[in-house]
């Protein structure tokens, strides 16, 4: 199955922190927090301004993304967990 997010939405598949600290202690799944970086899969059209024309978004397919801890609906497909969010929840663009 595929996504096609519609408006100014976005389907990010979140980037889970290393299982080991730096100084080699292995993390159990409780402890660690919320991804908060994700790479975009899918980005919708954009929003439609007054006269009905798209506003072209910032981010595209294949950008990484930083976002709120908590933001964003979370849904599984395929055994991946996914989040479908509005671009205005995210904070920022990773540049490598």
């Amino acid at each position: 199955m595929k996504l096609k997010p519609i408006g100014n939405r976005l389907v990010i598949e979140a980037i889970e922190q290393e299982e080991m600290t730096a100084g080699g202690i292995v993390l159990p799944e409780t402890a660690k927090e919320k991804p908060q970086k994700g790479k975009v899969l899918a980005a919708g059209p954009g929003e439609r301004d007054e006269d009905g024309k798209y506003i072209a978004m910032d981010v595209k397919e294949g950008d990484t993304v930083l976002f709120a801890k908590y933001a964003g609906t979370e849904i599984k497909m395929d055994g991946k967990k996914l989040l479908i969010m509005r671009e205005s929840d995210l904070l920022a663009i990773v540049i490598e």
